[in-house]
C-alpha cells in the first residue's frame, strides 16, 4: 500500500558520489567534427585526380609494382622445414670439412681486436668487482674486511690464489 502522503524530499535524482561518475556539463562534451566548409580546402589536394597519382606513384602502366620482379617464382624447397640452428661446435666441424683456402676467413679463424675498455679485475676471495689491490701480496680486494683476511693468509695460500688468477707472485 502506497501512502497517499507527499514526500517532503525533493525530486531530483541522487548524484553519485564519485567522481569518476560525474558527468560533464554538456559545453565541455565531445561533439561529433563538422564537416570542412569546400571553400577552405585547397583545390588541388581534394581533386580527384591527386588520388589516383598517388596511388599509383609505385605501380607500372600494366599495374605491377615497380620494386616486385614478375619473374620471380618461389621455390619450395625449405618451405615446409623448420628453421635448424647450429650450434658453433657444429659449425666449426662443417668448416673444416670444406675445400678451403689457407687465406680464406673461416668462423673459427676470425680474431677481434682488443678492447679499447679495461679488463674488469674480481677480488680474489670474494669474487666482487675489485677496487683494490694489496702492494705487499698482490691479491685483489673490494673491502677493508677482506684486506684485513688477505694480511693473515699464510704465502702458500697468496701463491696458491695468485696462480688462480695466472698472476706472478710479487
Amino acid at each position: 500500500m502506497a501512502s497517499s502522503r507527499p514526500s517532503s524530499r525533493s525530486k531530483k535524482p541522487k548524484r553519485s558520489s564519485s567522481p569518476a561518475a560525474a558527468v560533464a556539463p554538456p559545453s565541455k562534451r565531445k561533439r561529433p567534427l563538422t564537416p570542412c566548409v569546400a571553400d577552405e580546402l585547397d583545390s588541388t589536394s581534394s581533386s580527384p585526380s591527386s588520388y589516383s597519382a598517388v596511388s599509383e606513384a609505385g605501380t607500372q602502366p600494366n599495374g605491377q609494382f615497380v620494386f616486385k620482379d614478375s619473374n620471380f617464382e618461389h621455390s619450395g624447397v625449405n618451405a615446409g622445414k623448420k628453421k635448424i640452428w647450429k650450434n658453433l661446435k657444429q659449425i666449426m666441424t662443417l668448416e673444416r670439412g670444406l675445400p678451403w683456402k689457407q687465406d680464406d676467413p673461416t668462423y673459427g679463424s676470425i680474431d677481434a681486436p682488443p678492447s679499447f675498455k679495461p679488463a674488469k679485475k674480481y677480488a680474489d676471495l670474494s669474487g666482487l668487482p675489485a677496487k683494490y689491490k694489496d702492494p705487499r701480496t698482490g691479491i685483489q680486494y673490494n673491502n677493508s674486511m677482506e684486506f684485513g683476511s688477505i694480511r693473515s693468509l699464510p704465502m702458500d695460500i697468496v701463491s696458491g690464489y695468485l696462480t688462480l688468477r695466472k698472476a706472478a707472485p710479487t
